[in-house]
């Protein structure tokens, strides 16, 4: 039994291995095509190493004994967001092939339902999923709020960064770091970020109508955070609020702040 543990272990760790030659063989793809320049092939390398390197030590601690067929859905995402990323990073060099840029971050966006379908269908719906691919999606916005900032300016950055500005906020508020209930107008949020963003990147509207979907984009995702925000803040006072009556420990205080 030990034998096949560790078999199926050392399974589960080649899948990032295999994503990373994957992703190499793209931006040999992307070379030969468009003649990938330094930034571009070493944004691309730097990308699928650190990947390989971030995914294969989650693997390691989740003992996870199959990667399974959604994450490697994810995982193909992630390589496409790495072409996407070379890309950019070539834009600063070189005017960007706008048409194969717009083509990887749509095939890219198109298959971020897909594999949460497929987990649920196969059952093989876990944590280490769920933030893989909330990882890969944050990412994606990010290098294409720097690409588009190219043209509309720096305020476009905040789109990109904002789930990052989160992500450090919770580290000096733990109170941030509540679960939130599960939320329609999020998820739909969150999709229009891509969209927008594609769109404005796509060179195919007037640059005053990009400004407008930028700022769409910018103003509903301030809502978004804005409103989670305001509910967690909210729950940790009912929670400090409750505590000193009710006499809880700190297991039930944790209970508080995760029940909906």
């Amino acid at each position: 039994m030990a034998l096949n543990i560790t078999y199926e272990a050392r399974l589960v760790q080649q899948e990032p291995a295999v994503g990373a030659g994957v992703q190499i063989l793209l931006l040999a793809l992307l070379g030969s095509v468009i003649g990938l320049g330094p930034a571009g092939w070493l944004t691309g390398l730097t990308f699928a190493i650190a990947t390989w390197a971030v995914l294969s030590r989650a693997l390691h601690r989740s003992q996870l004994r199959s990667f399974g067929p959604a994450n490697r859905v994810t995982l193909g995402r992630a390589t496409l967001v790495g072409g996407v990323t070379a890309l950019v990073a070539d834009s600063f060099e070189s005017s960007p092939p706008v048409t194969l840029l717009v083509a990887l971050t749509t095939v890219a966006l198109l298959l971020d339902g897909v594999d949460g379908k497929v987990a649920r269908r196969t059952g093989t719906s876990t944590a280490l999923g769920a933030r893989f691919d909330m990882e890969v999606d944050a990412f994606l916005i990010l290098v294409l709020s720097v690409y588009v900032a190219m043209d509309l300016g720096p305020w476009v950055l905040l789109i990109g960064a904002m789930r990052y500005g989160f992500v450090a906020a919770a580290r000096v508020a733990p109170w941030l770091n509540a679960p939130l209930p599960p939320s329609f107008a999020r998820k739909t949020v969150a999709a229009l970020q891509g969209i927008c963003l594609l769109v404005a990147g796509s060179g195919l509207l007037p640059h005053t109508a990009n400004l407008a979907v930028g700022a769409l984009a910018l103003g509903s995702l301030l809502w978004s955070f804005g409103r989670d925000v305001l509910w967690l803040w909210r729950t940790s006072r009912r929670v400090v609020e409750e505590t000193p009556r009710s006499g809880t420990g700190d297991r039930e205080v944790r209970e508080l702040v995760t029940t909906r």
